[in-house]
């Protein structure tokens, strides 16, 4: 298996003529925000991609293998909500498209979902629930097969993404110990030991 511990975002410093010429791989934003994969290339190579901790890869980035050759990252269409503001003018004159679409962005951002931001539309992972609270406030929801590109900022490199990324060993490691406190809950001397 290919070994990828190397990234250049957006192929930058690169020869666009390489760039153009490298064989794909297609990810999807699910996989594009861990820093350890495997995946397959468009020549049919297996590729293990180990890069640093808290890295997000974008579609248009570019893996640089153990043997230095070049894989371009294409983000893969994935089922997505296309969010996008009423134009009909039945809410009063006031209604602003612009304004409806930044109170949505508000209220997703504050639930720390990944949100692509676009100047016509937001687009978020598929949520019935969200998409729910998104037509009560009088904006188009659609689901489309597109590109997932969520705003980097604070989800990708603070909480939410780091959270998510040590989440995998972290709750293994925490369910264990609950196991323990409530197979000895109820001998207060073991809790005590414990402590």
């Amino acid at each position: 298996m290919l070994q990828v511990s190397k990234l250049v975002p957006q192929g930058q410093g690169l020869a666009a003529v390489l760039v153009r010429r490298a064989a794909t791989v297609t990810l999807d934003w699910d996989v594009r925000q861990k820093s350890r994969f495997d995946a397959e290339s468009s020549d049919g190579r297996r590729v293990g991609v180990f890069l640093p901790r808290g890295t997000v890869v974008r579609g248009g980035d570019v893996l640089i293998t153990q043997d230095g050759s070049l894989l371009r990252v294409i983000a893969a269409p994935q089922p997505v909500l296309k969010v996008t503001a009423c134009t009909d003018h039945h809410h009063g004159h006031d209604h602003d498209p612009a304004f409806d679409l930044m109170r949505a962005a508000y209220h997703l951002g504050n639930r720390h979902v990944p949100i692509e931001l676009r100047p016509d539309h937001l687009k978020i992972e598929p949520d019935h629930v969200l998409a729910d609270m998104l037509r009560a406030m009088h904006l188009n929801v659609a689901e489309v097969r597109e590109p997932f590109e969520p705003e980097g900022g604070a989800y990708a490199a603070g909480h939410g993404h780091s959270h998510h990324q040590g989440g995998d060993h972290g709750h293994s490691h925490g369910h264990d110990h609950h196991g323990h406190d409530h197979g000895h809950g109820h001998h207060p001397a073991h809790a005590h030991d414990h402590g």
